[in-house]
């Protein structure tokens, strides 16, 4: 089964070889029709601590490394 890719943004670096990244979503609602924005926060794994806040990240699910963390992050998505 392949392993999902997301795209986001980095919101936070403080935590040693952990960032967190912001995913945002367009759906249409069901009744009205409209484009909305729904929005997520993932821990990612970031072994080298590389990312920097405000850069495109793309993320993809692993094996859980700690208690929030079942992401890594695996290259710039720019």
């Amino acid at each position: 089964m392949p392993k999902r890719i997301l795209t986001g943004r980095v919101v936070s670096n403080k935590g040693d070889k952990t960032a967190v990244v912001l995913v945002e979503r367009r759906i249409t609602h069901p009744v009205l029709k409209k484009t909305m924005r729904r929005s997520k926060k993932y821990h990612a794994h970031d072994e080298n601590n590389v990312a920097q806040v405000g850069e495109l990240v793309r993320i993809q699910e692993c094996k859980p490394v700690s208690k929030l963390k079942s992401w890594e992050i695996i290259a710039d998505a720019s």
